[in-house]
């Protein structure tokens, strides 16, 4: 089996401080990686640089597509990426208003991302984006509603449905539950987990909080000052974390 994403060596730099340094890893397709780490540790860097919303300084991101096979998307084309973006990848922001559209209604935003791979039926387009809302759990009558009218976990659930619309193979995820409250937090993970396992997805979940990814991830990579410091299942590395600053992380939470 071709892993999904194969990263080797990427390094980003801003000046002479390091966002992320030599950082390698396999994805392989179902798989969801978790990246953990205090705030500056690297971990947000290393998203952008995976999703291409940074260029990285060195290292490359080979992701198996479906067309062409394993392409470095580093070095692919803008345009190229763009489509990547809209169809195989996906992003969900951690404030749920940078990935949506505001002024538009909730099915226009399901809608616009099909519209982006070809869809034009607008029948189609309105059927294929109330689906959706409700296996996100937004009743079909909020359809015409604007994002604005909805509460803080409407609008994440929303952007979700945006995002896995187009069934892409590889979702990044920036803090997904990161400023909810707590009630919304489990009801988002737990919508969160059966989408992953229902659309068989592969996912990079960045976030501070180790219950959200010993909930969601397969494998876990712990990072502190721009390294990747452990990496293991995630079981095996929140119960028995070998390096210093995992056990620091693991410790702070348990007493909490």
């Amino acid at each position: 089996m071709t892993p999904l994403l194969q990263v080797t060596g990427l390094t980003r730099h801003y000046g002479t401080r390091l966002g992320c340094g030599d950082v390698s890893f396999d994805l392989w397709p179902g798989e969801v990686m978790g990246i953990v780490g205090e705030s500056g540790s690297g971990k947000s860097t290393l998203l952008n640089c995976l999703a291409g919303h940074q260029a990285p300084d060195a290292g490359q991101v080979i992701f198996d597509t479906r067309s062409d096979g394993p392409v470095d998307t580093v070095t692919m084309s803008e345009p190229a990426r763009r489509m990547l973006g809209r169809t195989d990848w996906a992003f969900v922001h951690q404030n749920a208003r940078d990935g949506l559209r505001m002024g538009v209604s909730a099915g226009a935003n399901v809608g616009e991302r099909l519209m982006a791979v070809g869809a034009r039926h607008y029948g189609d387009i309105r059927a294929q984006a109330v689906d959706w809302l409700g296996r996100v759990e937004i009743a079909e009558d909020r359809v015409d509603d604007r994002p604005r009218a909805f509460s803080g976990g409407m609008q994440q659930r929303l952007q979700i449905a945006r995002n896995l619309v187009t069934g892409p193979r590889l979702v990044f995820m920036d803090e997904p539950t990161g400023g909810l409250d707590v009630s919304v937090q489990a009801r988002l993970l737990d919508l969160l987990r059966g989408l992953v396992r229902e659309m068989g997805l592969s996912a990079i979940i960045v976030t501070h909080d180790l219950a959200v990814v010993r909930l969601l991830a397969d494998r876990l990579m712990v990072m502190k000052s721009g390294h990747v410091v452990e990496t293991g299942l995630t079981d095996q590395v929140l119960d028995d974390p070998q390096h210093g600053y995992t056990q620091l992380l693991v410790s702070s939470v348990l007493q909490v």
